[in-house]
């Protein structure tokens, strides 16, 4: 089986993107299970019910979020009608929506768990370590063998230690958080393929996906503004792994980065 990751979607450029390149990437690639974390989708800031359903139109099986899964209000009620759309799982019990899901295919069950780093960034959750491998022993419990994990976390540290401590229970665990693709995808001894962030999908001539006049303002001067969405070229930030679906082991794994829509840049 093949699944394809998609890192941190930035508002209107980086879902447009997907919109129009997704359906070819899936043939050239030869996808089987798409993922896509879609929290800063919404203008740079959560996600709203009718960008959640557009993301699962596209193809997009699983929708990952992180630390701005509540910025928009209305996506409060609709986590609950949803099951595809997950928040980070070591929110506290009792917190609406899944932090999990398991989809049937016809190469068998996926497993999707979304979690949550505790090292500068905030809401402060929960262990992620620990919640998230009781959630994977529940899961391989149900057979579930091929499991994917977005860890939306800030430090690279937390990120590689997460990987290692999930290195043989799981298929493959994905940074996201960052919006910066980093070059270290491996397979872990145990057969997990990890990167520490997977990137973004979002402006390419950008600062994570904000106009870079705006950003390099406040740094200069530590005064208050507003970071708009950039324009220009987009570039899409995604992981592609390939997994035995009798054992969950990882048998690949390649990082994905492309531009497109190339254009002057644009602050």
């Amino acid at each position: 089986m093949r699944i394809f990751f998609l890192g941190d979607i930035v508002g209107e450029p980086g879902r447009e993107a997907i919109y129009k390149r997704l359906p070819s990437l899936r043939k050239e690639e030869d996808i089987d299970f798409v993922i896509a974390n879609g929290e800063n989708i919404a203008g740079g800031r959560g996600i709203t019910p009718k960008l959640s359903i557009d993301l699962l139109r596209a193809g997009i099986a699983v929708v990952t979020t992180g630390d701005h899964v509540w910025d928009q209000k209305e996506i409060v009620d609709y986590f609950p009608t949803e099951p595809r759309l997950l928040r980070p799982i070591n929110w506290p019990e009792g917190t609406t929506g899944s932090g999990s899901v398991v989809l049937e295919t016809a190469k068998g069950k996926v497993g999707v768990i979304n979690a949550q780093g505790r090292v500068f960034i905030q809401p402060p959750l929960e262990d992620p370590f620990t919640r998230t491998e009781r959630e994977v022993q529940r899961l391989r419990e149900d057979g579930v063998k091929v499991i994917f994990v977005d860890f939306h976390a800030e430090a690279t540290s937390e990120k590689i230690a997460f990987g290692h401590h999930l290195d043989g229970k799981v298929s493959a665990v994905a940074g996201t958080h960052t919006h910066v693709q980093t070059a270290d995808e491996r397979i872990l001894p145990g057969g997990t393929a990890v990167i520490t962030d997977a990137g973004m999908c979002g402006p390419h001539y950008s600062v994570l996906g904000r106009a870079v006049d705006s950003v390099v303002w406040r740094f200069r001067t530590g005064m208050p503004t507003r970071f708009p969405i950039a324009k220009g070229p987009v570039e899409l930030g995604g992981l592609i792994v390939d997994v035995d679906t009798e054992t969950g082991q990882a048998l690949a794994v390649k990082r994905f980065r492309e531009i497109i829509d190339e254009a002057t840049p644009a602050t």
